[in-house]
């Protein structure tokens, strides 16, 4: 495991300001595709959907008509602007309530090298679904492991106040495995196998995204509560750090 005395913070974000999510630190990606999940909502650039207000970034999905879907909300990527390979990414935050809401702290890979999804890989550092109000799950995504054809590796954790109370998500990223955390525990570890890029793709830099989807394919199985919106993710921080 890492060894915090031999850390060195390398990024981070306190949203210790007020206003639009730091430009040196955060892009967005806008639209209202599906996302390959057929989600519900439509991203936007604006105040209503993602600020940071009294030292949090409030990640806020609300039931108003955008861009032909009848919610909107925010994805927050730090594509090229923190982008890494091994460490540990962490960040506290409190989760919305109620069904139809999927919120995720998670990553991509920067440059796609060894081709499309999943054979690049995907790190979800933490999903939620409102329907599972007392489960979270950390999962990871690769060409032999994900959960198209049904081998994803993943593991879910049972909490009662995720709605109500702060929580650490973590990665510690290795070169020979990576261990998710919640609250400073493991409580999943995906190993490198040593059968190269289709199973660990996870030598490349990846960059960090943090959303809120409404309802999907996961998300809206149970279908979605309409009298529940607003619903908004608050996060405290996010720290990068690298080092052992």
């Amino acid at each position: 495991m890492l060894f915090r005395s031999k850390r060195k913070l390398v990024w981070s974000d306190e949203f210790n300001y007020v206003g639009l999510p730091d430009s040196t630190k955060w892009g967005y990606e806008i639209g209202g595709s599906g996302w390959g999940n057929n989600e519900l909502q439509y991203y936007t650039r604006s105040l209503n959907n993602a600020r940071a207000e009294n030292g949090k970034l409030i990640v806020e999905a609300r039931r108003e008509k955008m861009g032909g879907k009848d919610y909107s909300s925010a994805r927050l990527v730090s594509k090229f602007k923190g982008d890494w390979t091994y460490g540990r990414i962490a960040v506290r935050a409190k989760l919305p309530k109620g069904k139809g809401v999927w919120p995720a702290i998670w990553m991509l890979p920067t440059d796609w090298k060894y081709g499309g999804w999943p054979a690049s890989g995907e790190i979800d550092i933490m999903e939620f679904v409102g329907y599972m109000p007392d489960s979270l799950f950390g999962s990871i995504h690769t060409k032999s492991y994900n959960h198209a054809i049904g081998t994803q590796s993943t593991k879910g954790v049972y909490l009662n106040d995720l709605s109500t109370a702060y929580h650490e998500y973590a990665i510690d990223w290795f070169p020979h495995q990576i261990n998710f955390l919640l609250d400073g525990k493991i409580f999943h570890t995906f190993k490198n196998n040593g059968k190269g890029p289709d199973a660990w793709p996870f030598d490349q830099r990846f960059y960090l995204i943090i959303n809120m989807a409404v309802g999907g394919n996961w998300g809206g199985k149970m279908g979605v509560d309409t009298s529940i919106w607003p619903q908004r993710m608050e996060v405290d921080y996010v720290r990068v750090y690298e080092g052992i």
